[in-house]
């Protein structure tokens, strides 16, 4: 599992919330991918920071939680589903004008139940490159590695 080297700074022209030495907060992020290849992405609920942008699922993780109890309580809050395995992948840190976000990115191949999307947010299953937008700067690394993986070298979205 690779580790950040520095932050992804979001937004940089804008001033970030708590100063330069602001908590960092934990965030499992599930990266769900159908045995064809594709992966889900969800919109950003109204009434959040960054409402409309599309992003993998997945929330802060909560005391005393793992990243995998963490996620696997997120999809489930979310989206209604059981998830099977969950693999740790990658780490990233996102320096957000709100948040500094540690994003502890997991993929998720197995999961049962259907699809209840129970934030009124929508969701689509994607390939590279993405067909929707706006796309959370959190979510780009992502695409990045995916795209990687399958080779590809064009525009991500």
């Amino acid at each position: 599992m690779s580790q950040p080297n520095k932050p992804l700074v979001a937004d940089g022209h804008e001033a970030r919330e708590g100063g330069p030495n602001r908590k960092v907060v934990d965030v499992a992020v599930g990266v769900l991918i159908q045995p064809d290849g594709h992966f889900l992405l969800t919109s950003r609920p109204e009434g959040k920071v960054y409402a409309g942008y599309w992003e993998f699922p997945g929330g802060k993780l909560e005391a005393g939680e793992t990243v995998e109890q963490a996620l696997a309580r997120e999809l489930h809050e979310e989206l209604g589903i059981t998830t099977g395995q969950i693999q740790r992948w990658r780490e990233e840190l996102v320096d957000y004008p709100h948040a500094l976000v540690r994003l502890h990115f997991c993929k998720v191949l197995d999961w049962s139940g259907e699809l209840q999307m129970r934030e009124a947010q929508s969701f689509a299953w994607q390939q590279i490159p993405v067909k929707v937008g706006p796309v959370l700067p959190g979510t780009v690394p992502v695409l990045q590695w995916l795209a990687a993986d399958i080779g590809w070298t064009g525009a991500l979205y």
